[in-house]
């Protein structure tokens, strides 16, 4: 049993814009707004949390015509070279490489052109899908590294026709699963990995052949239920080594973390979910490395299941 490699390095972005202006997910109701001080303790609290457990956690300004930018997670994917893997090499370009968002919304798509420009300052090539609207959609809270792979989710947001793109782009072996629950539009949302041999799963928001593909990737799935995975967000997690920084937990699931070696540490960040993202939506991991976390595939390959 090994920790997870990768989440020890994050881009986050602070909620000076946060807010709820329209509705693209099932948990947005504009004449619901975020208190803008709760929200932005709550983001603090967040960010000192994983800093305190040894994180490195880079601020990206917030744009103030994107309020769901704080989503950071749905910026781009970055993947690292393993001779460049170190977190000097990282912060100065280094092999670091970002294939950037392209948004299935309209109301998001001006994120990717401040991710672009932030990438270029550091000397990150980066790749696109699409560009306005135009090429199949890609949003990066639905990949993970995982079991040498990199787990698509498809569906609400990212298109299967962008997974070619990605596997290309990346030299790396991704395994599509679709997802069909329109609250869990977002694999981030349903899936939390662990460490090499866990992850939180809610089978509930793939379809079948999808749900049995994964659960067959994770040697030891801890599962969530529906309810569970809308009612306390708990997938949308992040691990920073042997613990889990989490908005909630279910009581069979902390009996599972704890009794594989985990601590917890719950962290209030409710004001976000009326947007519909918690705390792995509000991180995205900079440190995966291609040969370390994924298998490299030259010329890429992509794998769904059948059904």
């Amino acid at each position: 049993m090994s920790a997870l490699a990768w989440g020890r390095h994050y881009l986050a972005v602070e909620p000076t814009a946060f807010r709820v202006e329209y509705v693209i997910n099932p948990f947005m109701d504009p004449g619901v707004q975020p208190d803008p001080e709760r929200a932005m303790a709550q983001w603090r609290t967040m960010v000192a949390t994983l800093r305190g457990l040894g994180a490195r956690v880079d601020v990206v300004p917030q744009r103030e015509d994107a309020p769901d930018m704080v989503f950071a997670m749905n910026l781009g994917l970055a993947v690292r070279d393993p001779e460049t893997d170190s977190e000097a090499d990282s912060a100065v370009g280094g092999g670091t490489r970002v294939v950037l968002s392209h948004m299935r919304y309209p109301q998001r798509r001006m994120e990717t052109a401040s991710m672009a420009q932030y990438c270029a300052e550091r000397g990150w090539p980066t790749t696109v899908v699409g560009r306005d609207g135009v090429g199949p959609h890609l949003e990066a809270g639905d990949a993970f590294a995982f079991g040498g792979a990199l787990v698509v989710g498809h569906g609400p947001r990212t298109e299967e026709l962008a997974l070619k793109h990605l596997a290309t782009a990346l030299d790396a072996r991704v395994l599509g699963v679709r997802l069909t629950h329109p609250a869990m539009y977002h694999l981030d949302l349903a899936f939390c990995p662990l460490d090499d041999r866990r992850a939180l799963v809610c089978p509930e928001a793939l379809d079948d052949a999808s749900a049995a593909a994964l659960l067959d990737l994770v040697p030891e799935p801890i599962l969530l239920t529906e309810a569970e995975a809308l009612d306390t967000f708990a997938a949308n997690s992040v691990v920073v080594g042997r613990t889990v920084v989490m908005p909630g937990c279910p009581d069979h699931v902390r009996r599972a973390l704890e009794d594989a070696g985990f601590e917890i540490v719950l962290v209030d960040v409710t004001e976000f979910h009326k947007a519909g993202g918690s705390i792995r939506c509000l991180t995205n991991p900079v440190d995966v490395v291609r040969g370390r976390d994924l298998v490299v595939v030259p010329g890429g390959e992509v794998l769904l299941p059948a059904g």
